[in-house]
């Protein structure tokens, strides 16, 4: 097959299409590439066969879950399309997208306007200052309004949203879109399948609106502009090429949010919000200086230029059966040949990328070069991972990564038969390779394999693509409880080790006393020993055997913490005293006293941020309460609530499922960890029992 076309900078767009789940992502990018003749076909994300959707866990369910590429050619420039999770279970993706991305485009749905997924993937694009602009999608859904659509962007997320199009009619009866630059309307064609439309005046009962908006529009591109301030006051006419550049500088510096809207699934609109899309959002090379780090650590700025030094970040790596692992990176500055020579310098390793290619979804187009800005995919490089840099060997270069977000859902995993158990390391590892918010360990205190993702779907789903990748099955189980034991108030004993076996014996004695540290300060040891009744060099020995008696506890078994030992009397042998003897006296004075100091159960304690629309409040308030939660304060902006609270660990198992449940799907949680707190009497004395009945 003949190598694709390279596309020089300028000719580039980068944008990472975000928003909340269903607002219609995965079927613009389907529609986009099809109009614009890069895909020869309509997908369907209720078939299951969306462009952007590739694997068949995505299939099964019914919605996108990972970060897929994808390009439309329009105008002579190459769109690079970043499909994104809607889903907060795989907010990971996200992420990553916007990091390779110089634009946004946010898509939401006509007839729910801003949801709880659209404040957060709106706050990543604050965070990076990455221009956007909107597409109200499915205006030919019932309840499409997008009035309320606009009123929301404005009010919710605080953008200074305007519109650039109106559409025509809602629902059943949407036909096409009113472009306010040129003032007509673009009426869709009948039995059209790419977005063709016909040129029309605009109906009259919209005429005014249309009017005010376009007048609103011109009045604030205006303002952006001296210059076009005074020849719009003087009543000149001004040319739509500069009113398409004056909104770009305007989306370039944040001041505006142009507004589209259309319907994705019919192709009415996206047309044109191509052409828009490729005079309103900048190139790589208008994106500013790339910054990077050099070999001693010294911070660099490259320009994003051909003849730049060669800089490339894997923003995303996945592996498929029969392919190998596939590395999808962009170029930030210089070019990359077919053949090109590069260093990775996290993993200092050479790397040849063979078979360059450009990424359309699951397919890849092989490619001569790379100019900078583009983004590519090479399979099977022998070190480089997600969050890698590529570099020029001659004057290599770091740039920063991803800042994944951090996983906090747990779940206990183990092999569902001794061959999977053999290969389950490997393909966690792999799994992690692929999702860096995947993290899996064994934890030795558990005795556990524990694997932590972003919410339990996350979780189900790395596990759906392990079985079909690598071939292991795993059962999943409640995580043990990391709980940890404490004393309430001081005491003292003694603790004495004798043995006479013939010949020399073993004998320590020591006098300890304990007390209680604040919470989270550790352990202490003081030695408060005079006049040699236990010599100097034994001393530390008591020490060792308090910590090793301490990590076993004297509760539950569970390792003692936060207290302080004080090591004041005792006594020695001349010839039987020893080490190993005074080990062993000072962790029977460690569980003689602790016994005595009224030793108590500690539980970890998250705190829990629930954020969801207003009327689900009363429902996750009821659900927390009846996890024995305590509700620090709740924070209301415009219609959503953020509630925070204090909550045992223990009570926060499937939490992400049933707070699914409780908000049909509108609702998200994160959490951090605070520290260890007493478990109440009933729950302790349970406890307690298991773990003695787990002993027998």
């Amino acid at each position: 097959m003949a190598a694709a076309k390279s596309f020089k900078t300028e000719q580039i767009r980068n944008v990472v299409v975000l928003g909340h789940g269903g607002s219609g992502k995965t079927t613009l990018i389907d529609a986009a590439c099809f109009v614009s003749g890069t895909s020869a076909r309509r997908g369907r994300v209720d078939d299951g066969n969306a462009l952007t959707m590739t694997t068949p866990e995505e299939t099964a369910h019914g919605m996108s879950m990972q970060l897929t590429v994808a390009h439309a050619v329009w105008e002579g420039t190459k769109v690079n399309f970043l499909d994104t999770p809607g889903y907060m279970d795989f907010a990971g993706d996200a992420v990553a997208a916007v990091r390779a991305a110089d634009a946004a485009v946010v898509a939401i749905a006509g007839a729910s306007g801003v949801e709880v997924g659209t404040e957060m993937v709106w706050e990543l694009c604050e965070q990076r200052n990455l221009p956007r602009i909107v597409f109200v999608s499915m205006m030919d859904k019932k309840h499409a309004d997008f009035a309320k659509a606009l009123r929301e962007l404005k009010e919710v997320l605080g953008a200074d949203a305007l519109p650039v199009q109106l559409p025509v009619g809602a629902g059943d009866g949407f036909r096409g879109v009113v472009d306010l630059l040129t003032g007509k309307a673009h009426i869709a064609k009948s039995g059209a399948d790419k977005g063709e439309y016909e040129e029309a005046e605009v109906p009259a009962d919209m005429a005014s609106e249309a009017e005010d908006w376009g007048t609103e529009l011109m009045e604030t591109l205006a303002t952006t502009d001296e210059d076009l301030m005074e020849r719009y006051l003087e009543g000149e006419e001004i040319a739509q090429e500069e009113v398409v550049s004056a909104m770009a500088a305007a989306v370039a510096s944040g001041e505006i949010v142009p507004v589209f809207c259309g319907s994705a699934e019919q192709a009415t609109g996206v047309r044109e919000l191509l052409g828009k899309m490729i005079g309103v959002l900048p190139h790589p090379g208008q994106c500013g200086a790339v910054e990077a780090t050099d070999e001693r650590g010294e911070a660099v700025q490259l320009r994003p230029a051909d003849d730049e030094t060669t800089s490339a970040l894997v923003f995303k790596t996945s592996a498929e059966p029969h392919v190998g692992e596939l590395s999808i990176f962009r170029v930030f500055s210089g070019m990359v040949a077919n053949g090109t020579d590069l260093k990775n310098v996290e993993r200092n390793a050479g790397e040849r990328l063979n078979h360059l290619a450009i990424p359309m979804a699951k397919e890849r187009v092989e490619v001569d070069a790379l100019h900078a800005g583009d983004i590519g995919v090479v399979a099977k490089l022998k070190s480089t991972h997600t969050n890698d840099t590529l570099s020029s060997p001659a004057n290599p270069v770091t740039l920063p990564g991803v800042a994944f977000p951090k996983p906090d859902i747990s779940v206990a995993v183990r092999g569902a038969a001794r061959a999977d158990e053999d290969k389950l390391g490997e393909a966690l590892n792999r799994l992690h390779e692929e999702d860096p918010t995947f993290v899996a360990e064994f934890n030795p205190e558990l005795r556990q394999t524990i694997a932590r993702g972003l919410g339990e779907l996350h979780l189900d789903v790395q596990f759906e693509r392990m079985k079909r990748k690598y071939g292991v099955a795993v059962e999943t189980e409640r995580p043990r409880i990391a709980y940890r034991e404490t004393i309430s108030v001081q005491a003292k004993g003694q603790g004495r080790f004798k043995k006479q076996t013939g010949g020399r014996g073993q004998f320590g004695d020591c006098w300890v006393r304990l007390r209680p540290l604040g919470r989270g300060e550790g352990y202490e040891f003081v030695s408060a020993i005079k006049g040699g009744v236990i010599p100097t060099k034994y001393v530390p020995s008591v020490d060792r055997g308090i910590q090793e008696a301490a990590a076993k506890g004297v509760v539950a078994g569970y390792p003692l913490v936060d207290f302080a030992a004080e090591c004041y009397d005792g006594s020695y042998h001349s010839v039987d005293s020893s080490d190993i003897a005074f080990k062993v006296a000072g962790s029977v004075a460690f569980r003689n006293v602790a016994e005595k100091a009224r030793p108590v159960l500690l539980e970890p304690i998250v705190e829990l941020a629930v954020t969801a629309p207003d009327e689900y409040v009363g429902d996750i308030m009821g659900d927390l309460n009846g996890r024995s939660a305590r509700v620090l304060g709740m924070e209301p902006a415009s219609g959503r609530t953020t509630v925070r609270a204090e909550v045992a660990q223990a009570e926060l198992y499937k939490y992400a499922s049933a707070l699914r449940s409780i908000t049909q799907g509108r609702g998200y949680h994160r959490r951090k960890f605070l520290g260890y707190d007493v478990v109440p009497p009933v729950r302790a004395a349970k406890i307690k029992a298991e773990a003695q009945e787990g002993e027998g």
